[in-house]
């Protein structure tokens, strides 16, 4: 099967070459892209096309670079998933997975074990983007999720008899350190943001642990100031674009917590100054129900709220720490002033409480020192060494 690129009415056209019973025909495909300055993504659409054509029209197809059939697991793969998801799966084919064997130009058909573990281990010495070391085990999961969902997805279609990612070895995953602030810490970073865009973002999300997304997809139905509530049931998420969703992450994210007197006053005078500045701007305000804006209505952007926070913390010599380190510093707190894993888990919104334990059960350090002056006081007539 062979393909190539026509021009009609100004338009590109993939014109397929195939045999069907014995015969040679054409078919005519419109890529819907004008001719001017689109040859490079025409020809794009057509390798794409020819390898999704010859999925149908035969057992045995022609020889396909893996590079170029990454493509079309992609373009099949946007129609089932989450759009954040895809983002994910997307930047790493395009960033790492497909650059590597465009350059080993390794055929589908001929990809082995070795090769793919090849890849895996050149990655993990020097796969960062800044060139300062590889990238982690736990990164590493998600470039194998890729390679395999597209190697299985070409064993579906007969293109392979079985799939060499099987095979692929990685090390086991690290547990992350977790930076996290006291609450002597806390109370001097809500001071620091005094005065800040940012500091009531910062110090609602310090008092509820609310992930990034949660906080900024935070919209004025979120509050209910009669009953005293603040529900959790929109984010705002980013991977290569943002995205605005009417769910959370998972069913047991979408949670309900009380409206804290502290949270209710920040919230109040967010939407005074809603209407003042709406005022202010007139037809230059941009209307929109979500709470954290700048004073034109214009939402904060997920970059600029990690960005921003990151270097106010360097700029005031503060101990290091990510935006997400507040949600952190918020389930330490639980952890140590002693509510059980269920109270914590619910609070945080995880689908697991072995989640919960997984992250922060070794943060109980306060406790742990209670229970063991307890034991101490309890065998101290015991007799020693």
């Amino acid at each position: 099967m062979t393909g190539s690129l026509q021009i009609k009415n100004d338009k590109y056209y993939a014109v397929i070459n195939m045999k069907e019973g014995g015969k040679r025909k054409q078919k005519w495909i419109s890529l819907d892209l004008p001719v001017k300055g689109n040859k490079r993504k025409a020809d794009q659409k057509l390798r794409v096309i020819l390898i999704e054509e010859e999925s149908k029209y035969g057992d045995n197809p022609d020889k396909i670079l893996f590079s170029d059939f990454i493509k079309t697991w992609l373009n099949y793969k946007k129609n089932y998933i989450d759009e954040l998801t895809f983002q994910s799966y997307e930047q790493v084919a395009r960033i790492h997975v497909i650059p590597y064997f465009e350059k080993k130009k390794i055929f589908l058909q001929e990809l082995t074990t070795e090769d793919i573990q090849q890849y895996a281990d050149r990655k993990m010495q020097v796969g960062r983007s800044d060139n300062k070391g590889g990238l982690s085990p736990c990164t590493m999961r998600l470039h194998k999720n890729v390679i395999n969902q597209t190697l299985d997805y070409a064993r579906k279609h007969k293109y392979i008899k079985s799939n060499p990612c099987d095979f692929l070895e990685l090390p086991p995953s690290r547990k992350p350190d977790i930076n996290y602030y006291s609450p002597v810490q806390l109370e001097n970073l809500i001071d620091t943001f005094e005065g800040d865009p940012l500091r009531n973002i910062v110090y609602i999300t310090t008092l509820y642990g609310l992930r990034r997304s949660e906080v900024l997809g935070l919209r004025w139905d979120s509050i209910n100031f009669d009953n005293d509530t603040l529900e959790i049931k929109y984010t705002v998420s980013k991977v290569t674009k943002e995205i605005s969703k009417n769910k959370t992450k998972t069913l047991s994210s979408h949670r309900t917590y009380p409206l804290l007197p502290q949270a209710k006053e920040i919230f109040l005078k967010e939407k005074a100054d809603e209407e003042s500045n709406e005022r202010f701007f007139g037809k230059g305000y941009d209307k929109n129900d979500y709470v954290f804006k700048w004073p034109d209505g214009h939402r904060f952007s997920s970059d600029y709220v990690s960005q921003h926070f990151t270097k106010i913390v360097r700029r005031n010599g503060l101990a290091s720490i990510t935006f997400h380190g507040l949600r952190h510093s918020c389930a330490s707190m639980l952890v140590n002033d002693g509510f059980n894993p269920k109270d914590i888990q619910e609070w945080l919104g995880h689908s697991d409480v072995r989640t919960t334990m997984n992250i922060y059960g070794h943060l109980d350090s306060t406790r742990k020192k209670v229970v063991g002056e307890a034991i101490s006081k309890k065998v101290a007539g015991f007799g020693g060494c």
